[in-house]
């Protein structure tokens, strides 16, 4: 095993991949989405929609509670269905999160149909959180993956968490309201699913080569 200095980690695997750039930026805008749902969905239902705090807790519990099956079956299709790619998975799922952050913002006076698009977009987000991160371990020589992770982590958890849901959408929506809100979380979607597309041919052909 070739052992690599700290300068060559950095340089040479992790800041000069572009593949990893993208995966770092698209995991910002996932993480923005899985945040700026999660966070401000009692807020949201509570003052926007007029629901009592119990109807938002619910809400809030079966978007985390539908993480568990929907993680461990985004995997499952990345590992058997797709032999190991990651990229297709992640688009699927986030294109299907798109869909569902449509109904949620459309119907939002239908209890039913906000809790089951809460409950989906739980379902189907989380899959692409993890499946980032293992696509990151992945594209990474071995004694570069943890800084490679931690990359996307830091993209994810300091821009798509701290600055892009909870500042970025707390000024949308104060300033703009909350229709603006959803529309920034369905282009953040978007983006997300570009930024991986970019690193889905090169994917494809690093699995052929691994098996090989």
């Amino acid at each position: 095993e070739e052992v690599l200095t700290t300068r060559e980690i950095f340089f040479k695997y992790v800041l000069n991949s572009k593949l990893l750039w993208f995966i770092a930026i698209a995991n910002a805008f996932v993480y923005m989405v899985r945040y700026g749902c999660l966070d401000w969905a009692p807020t949201y239902l509570r003052d926007a929609q007029g629901y009592d705090i119990k109807q938002a807790g619910w809400a809030y519990f079966a978007y985390e509670f539908a993480a568990i099956p929907g993680t461990l079956i985004c995997g499952w299709l990345s590992d058997k269905v797709f032999h190991g790619r990651r990229a297709i998975p992640t688009i699927l799922f986030m294109a299907i999160v798109a869909v569902f952050i449509f109904l949620y913002w459309q119907f939002s006076s239908n209890y039913f149909i906000v809790t089951m698009s809460l409950i989906a977009i739980g379902f189907f987000i989380y899959g692409p959180v993890m499946l980032i991160g293992v696509q990151a371990l992945d594209l990474a020589p071995k004694n570069a993956a943890g800084t490679a992770a931690g990359l996307t982590g830091f993209f994810g958890y300091f821009f798509g968490t701290a600055l892009f849901a909870n500042i970025g959408l707390g000024y949308v929506v104060q300033n703009l309201g909350w229709n603006w809100n959803f529309i920034v979380l369905l282009v953040a979607c978007a983006l997300a699913f570009i930024f991986i597309g970019f690193t889905a041919k090169e994917e494809q052909y690093l699995v052929k080569q691994a098996k090989q």
